[in-house]
Formats: C-alpha cells, sequence, structure tokens
C-alpha cells in the first residue's frame, strides 16, 4: 500500500516583533468586496451621518420658499400685484435710468423719450377703447417733437412746438372726423378734440419739461433727485399701507391707498429730502424738507389722478407691458407732475447753492 501524501502545514500566528514589512498573503492582497465594507455612522433615524447636514439644509430651503411663496401670494391677493416679478423689474430699469443720469444724459433722454411715447400710446389705445375718437400717429409725432425740443432747444423753442403739436392734433382729428362722415355729433367731436389735447399735455408735455432740466449744469442731479423721492413715496406707501393700513384714503378713487401709507411715504420723503440737500444738491436743510413735501404732494395727486382716470374708462391697468406694475403709464403718474414740481424747484433753490 502507497504511503500517504504528507499533510500542508498549517498557517503560523504572526508573532510579536515581527517583521510587518513582509509581503501579504495572496488574500491579504486582493481588494475587499465593496458590499463587505461596514455601513458608514448613520443618525438616529437610520440616514447616513454625512447626510444630515445637507438634508437640513434643503428642509430649510425648502421650508422657506414655501413661506415666500404664501407671503407673495397673500400680497398678490391683496394688491393683485406679483411681488417678485414688480421688484426685478423695478431694479433694472432703476439701474439703467441711474446709469443714465450719472454717465450719458443723451442716454437718459431717449430712455424719457422711449417711456413717455410708449405713455402716450397706452392712453390713446385706452381711450379708444372706451370710445373716444383719439389719432394715435399725431400722439406719437408730436410726443417725440415736443421731448426732443425740451432737450436740444432754447425754451422758446420748446413753447414753439408745444403750440404746433396742439394745432396739429385739433387739425388732425377735424379732418379726419369730416373724411368719416359717420354723422357724430359736434359735442362728441368737440370731446375727442379736448381729450386728444389732454392726452398730449398729461404724457409729452410734462415729459419734456423733465428732459429740460439735462440742458443745466447740475440739472442732472435734481432730475435724480426728484425720481429717487418718487420712488422713496411710492415704496413706503406701498410697504406701510401693506402691513399698518386701515383707513383708505380715496376710496372711490383707489380703495387700496391709506392714510397710513400716506404718512408712511411722508415720512420716507422728507428723510430722503434731508439726506439729498446734504448730499447731492448741496442745498440747505430747510430746502430739503420743503422738496420732499412738494414732491410728496405732486406724487400723490398724480398717482390718485390716474387711478381716477383709469377708474372712468373702467380698466385696471393702461397695460400688461410691465409685470407686476401694469403699464408703461402706470409707472409714470407719479413722475411725469413731479417733472413739473423739479423744474420749479430747481429756479427757486439752486440761487440758494450760492447764496
Amino acid at each position: 500500500m502507497p504511503p500517504l501524501p504528507p499533510l500542508p502545514p498549517l498557517p503560523q500566528p504572526v508573532a510579536a516583533g515581527a517583521d510587518e514589512t513582509a509581503p501579504p498573503s495572496k488574500d491579504e492582497a486582493e481588494p475587499r468586496d465593496v458590499d463587505d465594507a461596514p455601513p458608514p455612522p448613520s443618525g438616529p433615524d437610520g440616514v447616513p451621518a454625512v447626510r444630515i447636514p445637507r438634508n437640513e439644509f434643503e428642509q430649510h430651503m425648502a421650508q422657506a420658499r414655501a413661506e415666500f411663496e404664501v407671503a407673495n401670494e397673500r400680497i398678490k391677493q391683496r394688491t393683485g400685484r406679483d411681488l417678485i416679478l414688480a421688484i426685478l423689474i423695478g431694479l433694472g430699469i432703476g439701474a439703467v435710468v441711474l446709469a443714465s443720469l450719472l454717465f450719458v444724459s443723451w442716454l437718459f433722454a431717449l430712455i424719457a423719450l422711449a417711456a413717455c411715447l410708449l405713455g402716450a400710446f397706452e392712453f390713446a389705445r385706452a381711450l379708444q377703447a372706451a370710445g373716444r375718437r383719439i389719432d394715435v400717429i399725431p400722439q406719437l409725432i408730436t410726443g417725440a417733437g415736443v421731448i426732443a425740443a425740451g432737450f436740444l432747444f432754447a425754451d422758446w423753442v420748446h413753447w414753439v412746438v408745444v403750440f404746433a403739436a396742439i394745432a396739429l392734433i385739433i387739425v388732425w382729428r377735424a379732418i379726419g372726423q369730416m373724411a368719416a362722415r359717420d354723422g357724430r355729433t359736434y359735442g362728441d367731436v368737440l370731446d375727442d378734440i379736448l381729450i386728444g389735447v389732454f392726452a398730449f399735455l398729461y404724457v409729452p408735455f410734462l415729459g419734456s419739461l423733465g428732459v429740460i432740466l439735462l440742458r443745466e449744469q447740475t440739472g442732472q442731479w435734481w432730475v435724480l433727485a426728484g425720481i429717487i423721492v418718487v420712488v422713496v413715496a411710492d415704496t413706503a406707501a406701498y410697504a406701510t399701507g401693506l402691513t399698518l393700513g386701515r383707513h383708505p384714503m380715496a376710496p372711490r378713487i383707489s380703495p387700496k391707498k391709506t392714510w397710513e401709507g400716506f404718512a408712511g411715504a411722508a415720512v420716507g420723503v422728507l428723510v430722503a429730502g434731508v439726506l439729498l440737500a446734504l448730499f447731492m444738491l448741496d442745498i440747505p436743510v430747510w430746502a430739503g424738507l420743503v422738496f420732499g413735501a412738494v414732491i410728496l404732494a405732486t406724487a400723490t395727486i398724480g398717482d390718485l389722478g390716474e387711478s381716477m382716470i383709469k377708474r372712468d374708462l373702467g380698466i385696471k391697468d393702461m397695460s400688461s407691458w410691465l409685470p407686476g406694475h401694469g403699464g408703461v403709464l402706470d409707472r409714470l403718474d407719479s413722475i411725469l407732475p413731479s417733472g413739473v414740481a423739479v423744474l420749479a424747484l430747481f429756479y427757486l433753490l439752486s440761487p440758494l447753492v450760492h447764496a
């Protein structure tokens, strides 16, 4: 009977102090399966510990987003405006206007020209929808002419263009009515002519008075100051009225405007007027208070005046070209009459700089 083969030697344990630099065995050299690796430490709810901070951050972001959307929806239901779009569009327009006034005055004149022409177009279309015979083409022609004259030429040329524009609007409507032969009464034709003249005076003419200041040496600073005060008045009135508004200011004209909002706007414009007087216009503090108070009055009148026009026409906004704001004229309603006030205050208060 042949002898059995010898058994393989048993593995010997590594003695203490043995050379650990010896090459590993075949089993030790092979990589371990990923499934055999120990699981990462986890939190009490079974979520990996490395994921807990990220999950908490995502939860906080989702909660903040949900709360903001709820608040934005409440504001939209109360005011009818999309707060996010309104803020973004307002910041964009403000940045362009600020840059143009600080660096390129003629660019601001072009912006004012485009804004006034769009506002005149909106107003004419709204009047046409209400049944009035308003000619859009002469409105745009005369609007462009009067704003260009206010920026490029002397005051007397500007006034000549104003009277020529009014004559053109009247003649154009009279010829258009004679060509129509639709049996429209004399009273209706006269109303159409008067409304057409009013549309010209309300938008392009008032806009041209603000552009006149750009011809003065420091006129751009006064234009910028007037815009800042109007923006402060609108923002302060909006925020204060939204949070504290209880007593309507003119419920038949604009039910959402409150006396609390007006009080907030008054505080804001007075503070803004003092700061602008000290750091921009270089006039006394009392003159800054006068500047803020006058602009507050004209901005409020302009806002309520346009609201009254829209209520008479049976519309909420002049257009929907600016989401969150309405139409271009809805943003110009406070600025247009305030431009007249800024021009008058410039001639009255600017001599105080050298007094």
